[in-house]
C-alpha cells in the first residue's frame, strides 16, 4: 500500500541488557549497534519557562508554559550548535502589559550550551509580539519544527519565513537587536493558498512539511481521511515580489504508478518481485545531504520502518530494521545517525510484528493505517528513542531503563555539529485523559512535557554534509493543478509465486475489487522460505477486508473504512524459532485503531519468539 495515515536529570550509559529494561520485546527482532561502535549517550533536560501555576495566573515576566500534555512541542534545528529551536503553548500570561505577549502557541530558541541571553534566561520567544497575517496558522507554531535557512537570519515558523530587521532578513534572531518590532513572519502559498489552509471539503492545502538541509526544497504530504490516501509532494520555496509571499514552485508528486516503483510487482506471468523504489508512504524530511526524502513503509511483515529515497531515481534504502512502527525521525547534520522514535522495545507490538523474516506481502491489503494506530493509546505515545547507523539499520534504545510513562513526542531535532539530539517527552498518566493511569507528574510545576537532550560525550563536534544540488525534477509525476494525480494500480487479481532470496518460495493469491484499484485479500502459504539465510518461515496467512458491524466497519468490502481480519498459522526455524498464531475467529481490527489510536479487536493473535510470548493488547488500552 503506497499511502500511510499516520501523525530529573540523569547521566545514562547504555549496555544491550538494559533494552531488556520495561515490557518484554522480540531481540529476533530488535537489531543492535555493535558493542565496538555504540556510543555513550549522556541524557539530560533543557531549561524551558517555568510551568504556570495551578490557580492560572503566571507572574513570571517572560511567561509560564502550559502543564498540559503536549505544552512543550516540537523542537527544531538550528544552525548552531548552541541552540535549537522549540514549540511550545505559553498560559496564564495577563491582559494586559508587555508580559500579555506571552500566550497560546509560540517558538522559542533555547539555549543549549548552559549560558543565557541577556535577559538571563536560556530562552527567547521569537514568535511572542510579532505581528501577522491571518493566513499565518498559529496552530502550526507548535508542529511541525521549526528549522533555521542556510543564511541564520530567517526561520522556517509554521506556514511561513520568519526574518528580522528593519530592511529584510538583517539580524540573527539571536541577536539582542532583532525585537517583535522588527520582526515579520511571510507566508508560504501553494495552489494559490496559504500552505495547510484547508478547503471546503477539509482536506488540508499540505501538512507534515520538512525543510531541507539545502534551505530551498520542501517537502509535505496531502491527507484525505475520507480515501485514506496520503500522497507526498516537494517542490521549491521561492519568493514571489509581486504578491509579497512566498510560493511553492517546479512542484512534484512522490508518486509514480510505473511498477518500477512500486513495492511489489508481477513479472514473467504469474512471478513476484520485491521493489525497493518509491517507498515513501508518509514524508518524514530529508536526507542530510538533501538528495532523498525520509519516509516510512514495510520492510518486514506488519512493521513500519525507515526509508531513504533517492530523489533523482527513487531508488529506496531501508534505514531501519523491524521498528514495529516508527514515523518522527531526524537524520544528524554528518549523516552518520539516525534518530528513529520506534514502537520496538515497548511491548506494544510485538505480539504482530514481532516475527523477523516474513516478507510484506500482506501489506498490499492495507495494513499500514492500522499497524500505525496501534502504537497510540489515547495520550499514551508507544515511542522510544533509538539511535540508528543509516548504513545498517542497526540501532540501540538511548533511554532504555528509564520510566516508561514518559513517551518520546513528534520529531526530534540535532545539534548542529552532531554531537547532540533534543527531543521532548509527554507523561501519558496523571492527569492526562487516558484509561492508561500512572504517578502524577513531579516535574517542576507539575507540567506533563519536558524537553531532552541526549549529548554523544564521545563524539567530536564535525560538520554538517554538504547539501548537493538538487534538480526540480523527480522520479515522481509533475505537478499539476488542474489533475488528480494519478495512483498506481495494485497487482492483478491472481496466484502468483515469491521466491526467497536465499531459499524457499511463497504462494501468494492477491483478489481486488471488481475495478481492479484496490486489493481486497492476500493469502500466502510459505515453504521453508528465506530471505536471509537466518530466519526460515513456513505456513500459511491471509488478510482481507471485511465488514464487522461491532467495529464500527462500513458495510462493503470495498470501502475504505472496512475492518481488516488477520488469519495466521506461521512458524519460523533457524537463527530463531516461534510461531505466529491467530484464534479460530481470526484477529480483526476495525477504523477506530487508526483514526482515534484505540485498540478494539475481535478474536486474538498471538506471537511466540525463542519460548517468549507476546500477546496483543486488551481492548480500550
Amino acid at each position: 500500500m503506497r499511502s500511510t495515515l499516520v501523525r530529573g536529570t540523569a547521566a545514562v550509559v547504555l549496555a544491550l541488557a538494559a533494552a531488556l529494561a520495561g515490557p518484554p520485546t522480540s531481540m529476533a527482532a530488535a537489531a543492535d549497534v555493535s558493542s565496538t561502535t555504540r556510543p555513550r549517550v549522556d541524557i539530560q533536560q533543557l531549561p524551558v519557562p517555568p510551568t504556570v501555576p495551578q490557580d492560572g495566573v503566571c507572574t513570571h515576566p517572560t511567561g509560564c508554559v502550559s502543564a498540559d500534555w503536549s505544552g512543550i512541542g516540537t523542537p527544531g534545528p538550528a544552525r548552531d550548535p548552541k541552540y535549537v529551536f522549540l514549540g511550545i503553548t505559553y498560559a496564564g500570561a495577563p491582559a494586559s502589559g508587555p508580559a500579555s505577549v506571552y500566550r497560546g502557541n509560540q517558538i522559542l530558541v533555547v539555549r543549549t550550551d548552559g549560558t543565557t541571553f541577556p535577559g538571563g534566561e536560556a530562552w527567547k520567544c521569537i514568535t511572542c509580539g510579532v505581528s501577522y497575517g491571518s493566513d499565518i496558522d498559529t496552530s502550526q507554531l507548535v508542529y511541525p519544527p521549526a528549522n533555521e535557512l542556510p543564511d541564520r537570519k530567517r526561520v522556517l515558523v509554521s506556514n511561513g519565513i520568519l526574518e528580522c530587521g528593519p530592511d529584510g532578513a538583517e539580524y540573527a534572531v539571536t541577536d539582542p537587536r532583532c525585537t517583535p518590532a522588527n520582526t515579520r513572519i511571510t507566508p508560504i502559498y501553494w495552489n494559490d493558498k496559504p500552505l495547510f489552509q484547508p478547503d471546503s471539503s477539509g482536506i488540508n492545502n499540505g501538512r507534515e512539511w520538512r525543510l531541507s538541509p539545502d534551505g530551498v526544497h520542501l517537502v509535505w504530504d496531502v491527507l484525505d481521511f475520507k480515501a485514506l490516501m496520503e500522497i507526498p509532494y516537494v517542490g521549491r520555496i521561492a519568493y514571489n515580489q509581486q504578491n509579497k509571499r512566498y510560493e511553492l514552485t517546479g512542484t512534484s508528486v512522490l508518486v509514480n504508478p510505473s511498477p518500477a516503483y512500486q513495492p511489489l510487482v508481477a513479472e514473467g506471468g504469474n512471478q513476484l518481485r520485491l521493489n525497493h523504489a518509491g517507498m515513501i508512504g508518509e514524508p518524514r524530511g530529508f536526507t542530510s545531504d538533501g538528495r532523498g526524502i525520509l519516509g516510512i513503509q514495510s520492510l518486514n511483515s506488519d512493521s513500519m520502518d525507515a526509508w531513504a529515497t533517492d530523489l533523482a531515481t527513487g531508488a529506496s534504502k531501508p534505514i531501519t530494521r523491524n521498528a514495529h512502527y516508527t514515523d518522527p525521525m531526524a537524520m544528524s547534520p554528518n549523516g552518520k545517525w539516525l534518530l528513529a522514535e520506534e514502537v520496538n522495545g515497548s511491548g506494544r507490538l510485538d505480539f504482530i510484528s514481532g516475527m523477523p523474516g516474513i516478507p510484506p506481502l500482506t501489506a498490499a491489503a492495507g495494513t499500514a493505517p492500522y499497524i500505525s494506530g496501534i502504537r497510540n493509546n489515547g495520550n499514551r505515545r508507544h515511542f522510544s528513542p533509538w539511535l540508528v547507523d543509516p548504513a545498517t539499520g542497526h540501532g540501540f534504545q538511548i533511554n532504555a531503563g528509564s520510566d516508561p510513562n514518559w513517551n518520546i513526542a513528534a520529531d526530534p531535532a540535532w545539534l548542529a555539529d552532531s554531537t547532540a539530539v533534543v527531543y521532548t517527552e509527554n507523561l501519558a498518566c496523571g492527569a492526562n485523559p487516558t484509561p492508561h493511569r500512572c504517578a502524577d507528574s513531579t516535574e517542576p510545576g507539575g507540567r506533563n512535557s519536558r524537553l531532552m537532550i541526549a549529548r554523544l560525550p564521545d563524539s567530536k563536534p564535525s560538520a554538517p554534509v554538504t547539501p548537493a544540488p538538487v534538480s526540480d525534477k523527480t522520479w515522481g509525476q509533475p505537478y499539476d493543478p488542474d489533475k488528480t494525480p494519478e495512483q498506481p494500480k495494485p497487482v492483478p487479481t491472481g496466484t502468483y509465486t515469491l521466491r526467497g532470496k536465499v531459499q524457499g518460495s511463497a504462494t501468494v493469491q492477491i483478489t481486488n475489487n471488481s475495478a481492479g484499484t484496490q486489493t481486497l485479500s492476500v493469502a500466502v502459504s510459505y515453504s521453508s522460505y528465506s530471505d536471509d539465510g537466518t530466519n526460515v518461515i513456513n505456513g500459511t496467512e491471509k488478510v482481507e477486508h471485511v465488514s464487522n458491524t461491532a467495529l464500527g466497519c462500513t458495510p462493503g468490502t470495498a470501502s475504505a473504512l472496512a475492518c481488516l481480519t488477520w488469519t495466521e498459522d506461521l512458524t519460523l526455524s533457524g537463527r530463531h524459532t516461534g510461531a505466529k498464531r491467530t484464534g479460530p475467529e481470526g484477529f480483526t481490527l476495525g477504523p477506530a485503531a487508526m483514526l482515534r489510536g484505540d485498540f478494539q479487536a475481535v478474536g486474538t493473535l498471538t506471537t511466540t519468539i525463542d519460548g517468549t510470548t507476546y500477546s496483543q493488547p486488551a481492548n480500550g488500552s
